[in-house]
């Protein structure tokens, strides 16, 4: 016997953890979620009882190896433009500086996009004195291509603040799309040489097998939050939490900007109402990481990340996961 997880149990259980953005650094596992705190306050659809304040990094040699926790690598406290809310972080390497990325509120209540550095992918990280110009929203999560250019996707709905953006200012008394309208896709940024800005944002097209953009009332397919780009084969694959049907659905393209293409179903609900994920490959194998409430019996801001292997088809095609099977 190993005191390991194993695959579709809570990955650690001495702390509440969510939002899993995994990557391979340096032939290790590193995971980078988010910290839940354990109280009591209400739920709301506007996401205040994720009042997370920190960040911790957990690391694995591989899947038959202990769990690593690197400690509190970022606080709340430690960074100048945040008021409140650490949600879902990631983080990307480049010429040898690790850089964290996450959202939080600023002064005046509103979501924006951090970066912290560090010299080791388990922390500690040091935030920029700024928030990224033009940054909005939430869950980013970092693509780099193959030339090494990094790319973020974020954007999340309801607490989330997407569809206050939809002018380009922020308005805090628009609504989204009607039923019958566009779904509001994620959005894109290539970042600067220096980690530090957006040389440019696109809005990512999320469409039907007919070509068609999926509707904002189609719940079942159309986004949420939580993006998360890999790729596989030659395509890129677009990933993301349907939020109120509590699924993780994908499309694929050509093109890394898009338009994607929906495909399908990756993960079907699990329990709590949250859903957020990410894919990575390690060892000549695909693996699907996620959160759930079983840990809290349920208590939706009381989470814990978990993980399993993920498996195509021959046509490319991702096999539908029970987070329960």
């Amino acid at each position: 016997m190993t005191n390991v997880p194993l695959p579709k149990q809570p990955l650690v259980s001495h702390l509440f953890t969510a939002d899993p953005s995994a990557h391979v650094f340096e032939g290790k596992i590193y995971i980078y979620p988010s910290h839940d705190l354990d109280h009591d306050g209400p739920d709301n659809d506007n996401g205040d009882q994720y009042a997370m304040e920190d960040y911790h990094v957990f690391s694995m040699d591989n899947f038959d190896s202990p769990v690593v926790d690197h400690g509190q690598v970022l606080h709340l406290n430690d960074i100048p433009w945040a008021s409140k809310q650490l949600w879902a972080p990631d983080a990307a390497v480049k010429d040898g500086t690790y850089y964290l990325f996450f959202p939080a509120r600023d002064h005046e209540g509103i979501f924006r996009i951090g970066v912290a550095e560090g010299a080791s992918p388990a922390g500690p990280f040091t935030p920029h004195e700024n928030y990224i110009k033009g940054s909005f929203s939430i869950d980013p999560a970092v693509y780099v291509e193959e030339d090494n250019s990094v790319y973020v996707s974020f954007g999340g709905l309801w607490g989330g603040q997407l569809e206050k953006w939809q002018s380009g200012t922020f308005d805090p008394n628009v609504t989204g799309p009607a039923p019958d309208e566009p779904a509001l896709g994620p959005r894109l940024a290539l970042m600067s040489e220096d980690m530090r800005s957006f040389q440019a944002t696109w809005e990512i097209s999320i469409l039907d097998e007919e070509g068609k953009p999926i509707l904002a009332g189609d719940e079942d397919r159309r986004y949420f939050e939580g993006p998360w780009i890999h790729k596989y084969n030659g395509l890129y694959y677009l990933s993301y939490s349907t939020g109120t049907t509590h699924k993780i659905v994908y499309a694929v393209s050509q093109n890394l900007k898009g338009p994607y293409t929906f495909k399908g179903t990756i993960l079907t609900p699990v329990i709590g109402w949250t859903t957020h994920h990410s894919i990575v490959s390690f060892e000549d194998k695909w693996y699907l990481f996620y959160h759930d409430c079983s840990l809290s019996d349920g208590v939706n801001h009381k989470r814990c990340v978990k993980y399993t292997e993920l498996r195509y088809n021959e046509d490319g095609t991702i096999q539908t996961i029970d987070p329960y099977k």
